[in-house]
C-alpha cells in the first residue's frame, strides 16, 4: 500500500510539473520555436556537419567515428523504446484523458507508443555524451555546450505535451550512460586525441 501511495504522489507530482511548464511557463515565442526542435529534419545540417567535419579531419579514424556516432543512436534507442519502454507501459500525458483536459497539445497528433523514457531525451543526450568524449581533446571543453542543445529537445518533449518531465529525465540519463560508454569505447580503441584538425 505505501508503494502505490508513493507511486501516485510521484505521478501526481510529475503531472503537476508538465503542467508549469506546458501551461504556467508558455509564452507565444516558445509555442512558435520550441516544437520545432523536436523534429530530427530541422538538425540534419548539424549532422551532415559532424560528419563532414570528421571525415575531413580524421580520415580512416573520422569514419569509425561516424560509425561509433550512429551505434551510439541505435543503442540508445533501443534501450528505450525496445527494453524500457515496454517494459514500464506508462501511458502518454496527452492519451490520458484525466491529464490531457489540462494540457495545451501543441502537436498535431499524439504518438500511440507509450511515454517512459523518452527516446528523444535519450537519443539526444547519448550523441551528446558521445560527441563531448570524443571531441573534447580535439576541440576543448566548450565542446559540451552541445549539452544544452540535447537539453532543449528534451524540454521540448514536455512543453509540447507528449511526456512528463521524469520520461525526459530518465531517458536523458539512460542517454548519458549509454554515450559515456560508447564514447570511452571509443577513445580507447581508436580516439581522435593527438590527430588535430589537419589528420
Amino acid at each position: 500500500m505505501r508503494s502505490m501511495a508513493f507511486s501516485e504522489a510521484i505521478q501526481k507530482l510529475d503531472a503537476y510539473w508538465l503542467y508549469l511548464v506546458n501551461r504556467r511557463w508558455s509564452n507565444p515565442v516558445f509555442d512558435t520555436v520550441v516544437p520545432w526542435l523536436r523534429y530530427q529534419e530541422v538538425w540534419y545540417p548539424c549532422y551532415i556537419f559532424l560528419i563532414a567535419f570528421a571525415l575531413i579531419n580524421f580520415g580512416k579514424r573520422g569514419g569509425w567515428w561516424i560509425a561509433g556516432f550512429i551505434a551510439t543512436i541505435g543503442l540508445s534507442d533501443t534501450v528505450s523504446s525496445r527494453l524500457i519502454k515496454l517494459s514500464v507501459e506508462r501511458l502518454r500525458p496527452c492519451n490520458n484523458v484525466d491529464v490531457l483536459q489540462f494540457l495545451q497539445l501543441r502537436v498535431t497528433h499524439c504518438s500511440g507508443g507509450y511515454s517512459f523514457t523518452s527516446s528523444h531525451a535519450a537519443n539526444h543526450f547519448a550523441m551528446a555524451t558521445f560527441i563531448a568524449i570524443t571531441l573534447q581533446p580535439i576541440v576543448g571543453k566548450k565542446i559540451k555546450w552541445v549539452y544544452v542543445w540535447a537539453a532543449s529537445i528534451a524540454y521540448a518533449q514536455v512543453y509540447v505535451g507528449v511526456h512528463y518531465p521524469i520520461d525526459v529525465i530518465g531517458g536523458s540519463l539512460v542517454g548519458i550512460a549509454i554515450g559515456w560508454v560508447t564514447g570511452n569505447y571509443f577513445n580507447k580503441k581508436i580516439g581522435l586525441k593527438g590527430l588535430g584538425t589537419h589528420a
